[in-house]
């Protein structure tokens, strides 16, 4: 317990997958209400976004931390994201967009994990 509240500290949980001929590496660290969940294939942080539910509207709020605004990924994930978990989600993504078809179905493989690990989300 601290200040009265339940604690609990960070976990982490890492899953790997090779989708279109790449490997893309995902890092789920949970925190306290959210977590934060990294996209890549190399060891790179290029844009952080954040999204969390609003009393007052049905979609999530969402944000670029920072990163290149005109690359919406990062965003539009940490806002389907919290809108599915109902939690604070930050969300880095660090793969080309070059092909719609990989963002659609590493949105998949997070979906499944989640499905499979909530515990870790």
């Amino acid at each position: 317990m601290q200040n009265g509240a339940e604690f609990e500290g960070i976990s982490v949980h890492n899953f790997s997958e090779k989708i279109l001929e790449q490997v893309v590496h995902f890092h789920v660290m949970k925190l306290s209400g959210g977590f934060f969940l990294w996209v890549g294939s190399a060891p790179v942080l290029s844009n952080l976004a954040v999204s969390m539910s609003s009393k007052y509207d049905s979609m999530p709020l969402s944000t670029l931390v920072m990163g290149d605004p005109s690359n919406t990924a990062p965003n539009s994930l940490a806002q389907r994201l919290a809108k599915k978990t109902k939690k604070q989600v930050f969300v880095s993504y660090s793969l080309p967009m070059t092909d719609s078809n990989l963002s659609l179905l590493v949105e998949n493989r997070i979906k499944k994990e989640l499905e499979l690990h909530a515990e870790h989300f």
